[in-house]
C-alpha cells in the first residue's frame, strides 16, 4: 500500500529531542512522525542531508507505516551502551544511563580532539566495565590510515572488538584491515555501507568483518536484509539517533536477522532527556515490539511552527521524488 502525501501530513507529528550530551555535533534531536496501517514510523535524516539521501529515509519510514515487516526471530535485542565523545571524567556518568549493558561503542577522532583523549576515554571505559566487558569503537571515518593504525595499536591492551569505520574510503579499510589484521581487532563497515552508491563494495574488497546497517538510512528493513545477505557478512544493526519510534524500526530489523552474533546499538534512547516513549535498554536488552508514541510526549516535544513547516515542506520534496 502506497500512501499519497496527504495521507502521510495528516497525522504527521513534528518533535524535538533534547540530548543529556552533545553527540554528533547535535544537542537536540529533530524528526517527523507519521502514522500509517502498521503503526508509528520516523522520518529524521539529520537536517544537512540533501533531498536525494533523505528520501531513502522517506522510504523506510514509509515502508515501516504502511507495510508488513519480515517475520520476527527474537523478541528482545541485547544492545550497547553509546558513550559520545566526552571526557574521560564523564564516562561514568554516560556508562550508568545504560542498564545491564556489557558492550559499549566510544566514540573517538572527534574534531578538535586528540588521540590521548581518546585512549583516555576508551581506558576509562575499560575500567568501569572490567575485563569481561566488549568495547568497540566508533570513528566515522575521521582518521586516514595511519593515524587509525596508531590508535587501534595503542588501544590493543584494552581488548577491543572491533573498530567502526576508521577510515573513510574502502580502499582505506581494506588497507588498515591488512595491517592490523594480526591484533585480532576487527573492522567494520558503517558509512562504507549506508552511504555507498554500490554497498557490496566493502565485501568485494575484503575492506570489513562485519557491517553495520540502520534501517531508515538503508530504506527499510527489506533493503537491509538483502544486503546482509549480499555481502555474507555478520551485521551489527544501529540506530542513526532515532527517537523511540524509530529504534522500534531498527529493532524490528535486527529481530529479523537469522543471525545476531554481536550487541547492537539501537539503545541510544538512554542518549536523549525526553523521548516520545520510553526505549531505553533494561537488562542489557530492548524490545523488539513497535512503539507507541505517548500523545502527552507528542505534545509536550512539539516544535514551533516554523520548524513545522520546514520538515513539511521537506517531506513532500523528498515524497515527490519518490515519486520520480
Amino acid at each position: 500500500m502506497t500512501p499519497t502525501l496527504a495521507e502521510i501530513t495528516t497525522t504527521a507529528r513534528v518533535v524535538a529531542l533534547p540530548m543529556n550530551t552533545r553527540f554528533r555535533g547535535v544537542d537536540v534531536r529533530e524528526a517527523l512522525l507519521f502514522e500509517g496501517p502498521q503503526g508509528w514510523a520516523d522520518f529524521s535524516p539529520f537536517t544537512e542531508y540533501a533531498d536525494a539521501e533523505a528520501s531513502t529515509w522517506l522510504a523506510a519510514a514509509i515502508d515501516f507505516a504502511y507495510a508488513e515487516q519480515p517475520a520476527p526471530l527474537r523478541d528482545r535485542i541485547p544492545v550497547n551502551a553509546t558513550v559520545p565523545a566526552v571526557d574521560a571524567a564523564r564516562v561514568p556518568e554516560v556508562l550508568a544511563r545504560f542498564d545491564g549493558c556489557r558492550t559499549a561503542k566510544v566514540k573517538v577522532a572527534e574534531r578538535g580532539q586528540s588521540a590521548a583523549d581518546d585512549i583516555a576515554r576508551v581506558r576509562a571505559v575499560r575500567e568501569i566495565m572490567g575485563p569481561e566487558g566488549r568495547i568497540r569503537i566508533d570513528a566515522n571515518g575521521g582518521w586516514n590510515v595511519d593515524e587509525a593504525e596508531r590508535v587501534i595499536h595503542a588501544l590493543a591492551e584494552l581488548d577491543l572488538e572491533y573498530a567502526e569505520q576508521p577510515c573513510a574510503t574502502v580502499d582505506e579499510l581494506a588497507e588498515l584491515r591488512y595491517r592490523v589484521k594480526h591484533t585480532g581487532i576487527l573492522i567494520a563497515a558503517d558509512e562504507s555501507i549506508r552511504k555507498a552508491a554500490d554497498p557490496l563494495a566493502v565485501a568485494q574488497a575484503k575492506a570489513a568483518d562485519l557491517i553495520v546497517i540502520k534501517a531508515q538510512p538503508l530504506g527499510g528493513a527489506r533493503r537491509a536484509l538483502r544486503i546482509v545477505a549480499e555481502t555474507g557478512l555478520p551485521a551489527v544493526v544501529s540506530s542513526a539517533l532515532d527517537t523511540a519510534v524509530g529504534l522500534s524500526q531498527g529493532a524490528a530489523l535486527a529481530a529479523s536477522l537469522p543471525e545476531l552474533d554481536f550487541d547492537c546499538g539501537l539503545g541510544t534512547a538512554s542518549l536523549f532527556a525526553d523521548d516520545v516513549a520510553e526505549a531505553r535498554p533494561v537488562g542489557g536488552s530492548v524490545s523488539a515490539a513497535r512503539v507507541i508514541p505517548d500523545a502527552a510526549a507528542l505534545a509536550r516535544l512539539e516544535v514551533p511552527a516554523d520548524r513545522r513547516d520546514w520538515w513539511l515542506a521537506r517531506l513532500e520534496r523528498c515524497f515527490a521524488l519518490l515519486g520520480d
